[in-house]
């Protein structure tokens, strides 16, 4: 419990359970898991372009290795717990990571995703009312099977929501076939995570941005493929024809409350848009979607970003995160705090004052709130 009695609640949390990562070995063709007699951890291959350099490695063991090394932080429980103490975290909804079941085949997908669920469901279980979790949806199984997925997970008693990539059933956000998912999940009373996976094509980062290792991918990439997303499910209409629909956005939306002023104008100035009646003059703005259907998370790691997700969304509409296994400590066996935990609760200090209402808010009592994170 923080010093001022209040909870810290980390919403955005990640692991990858055994038998998921169990699944990825088995697999011959991407995403899968590999391990290399030159590394101690497996490691995740997850893009086409790491091909090449995942039969080098097999072959070569002095060759770079692809992927994401798979450290017991991604798939041990006792070590989740273990990071939640030292850095001072209550409670945690814990989620799968990309690409959560989206490559299955469709015979496939509901059987593994209700497996996988009830695994985390299984989690929770182990440390009552210190985790909760989001489910993963089976978005490559027919409409009926997802449907029947989300009234699976609405019965598991430490499920708050789902945890939801832009693919949504391989046509994006806005496709009208997704409505009735949008729809059962928000008659369900649970709240979309929105989190990006693809990003943005590696051409957009131009010659040579390899030099840069994942700076700009993860930075830049993960952000606008966020404000991308969201921002066609808006003009789609996707949020007034579903106005009960809840998201919240990760890494504070993206873009989103630096470039809503913007997308606005746009809108506004688009002869297209105004004289087909596709933008009506009674139309609620992003500015108010992003008040009454969204809520951003804080894992944006400076009090600047932090504002600007205050003053679009609201300081009741933002909760606290770590993104952890992500963005460890280079130096190896670190066993205290994580700096992309500090740094995320001391942008929300700056941002909106050491031990505040707002404050206590933001780091624990939204969360409380919003998901009905209650104790037995």
């Amino acid at each position: 419990m923080a010093a001022s009695g209040n909870p810290v609640v980390d919403i955005h949390t990640h692991m990858y359970p055994p038998s998921y990562i169990s699944m990825l070995e088995k697999r011959t063709t991407i995403p899968l898991v590999r391990k290399f007699p030159q590394a101690d951890e497996p490691r995740l291959i997850l893009l086409s372009s790491e091909l090449e350099s995942l039969d080098a490695a097999l072959k070569d063991s002095t060759a770079k290795l692809p992927g994401r090394p798979l450290s017991t932080h991604f798939a041990s429980l006792s070590q989740k717990m273990h990071f939640m103490d030292t850095n001072g975290i209550d409670v945690s909804v814990i989620s799968l990571a990309n690409p959560w079941f989206d490559f299955l085949d469709p015979s496939e997908a509901a059987g593994i995703s209700d497996s996988v669920n009830k695994e985390f469901s299984d989690m929770c279980a182990e440390h009552v009312g210190r985790l909760f979790f989001f489910a993963a949806l089976p978005l490559s199984a027919p409409v009926d099977a997802i449907k029947a997925s989300i009234e699976h997970v609405r019965k598991l008693k430490y499920c708050r929501g789902i945890i939801l990539g832009t693919s949504g059933l391989g046509k994006g956000l806005d496709d009208p076939n997704l409505l009735p998912v949008f729809k059962a999940i928000a008659d369900a009373n649970l709240l979309v995570f929105l989190h990006p996976h693809y990003g943005l094509p590696n051409e957009v980062y131009g010659p040579r941005s390899e030099e840069f290792g994942h700076v700009l991918p993860l930075a830049l990439g993960f952000p606008m493929e966020t404000t991308i997303a969201v921002a066609r499910m808006y003009m789609a209409g996707v949020y007034d024809q579903v106005r009960n629909l809840q998201m919240l956005l990760a890494h504070s939306g993206g873009t989103l409350p630096f470039l809503a002023g913007r997308i606005e104008s746009c809108i506004v100035h688009d002869g297209y848009l105004v004289k087909s009646g596709k933008a009506p003059k009674n139309r609620r703005t992003i500015w108010t979607v992003l008040k009454e259907q969204i809520y951003l998370d804080a894992v944006i790691y400076s009090e600047v970003g932090l504002q600007a997700a205050i003053a679009s969304s609201g300081a009741d509409r933002l909760m606290f995160g770590t993104d952890h296994p992500f963005f460890p400590p280079i130096e190896e066996d670190v066993q205290g705090p994580w700096d992309s935990s500090r740094l995320n609760a001391q942008a929300v200090s700056k941002a909106v004052g050491q031990g505040s209402s707002d404050a206590a808010a933001v780091m624990g009592l939204n969360a409380v709130r919003v998901l009905n994170l209650k104790a037995e």
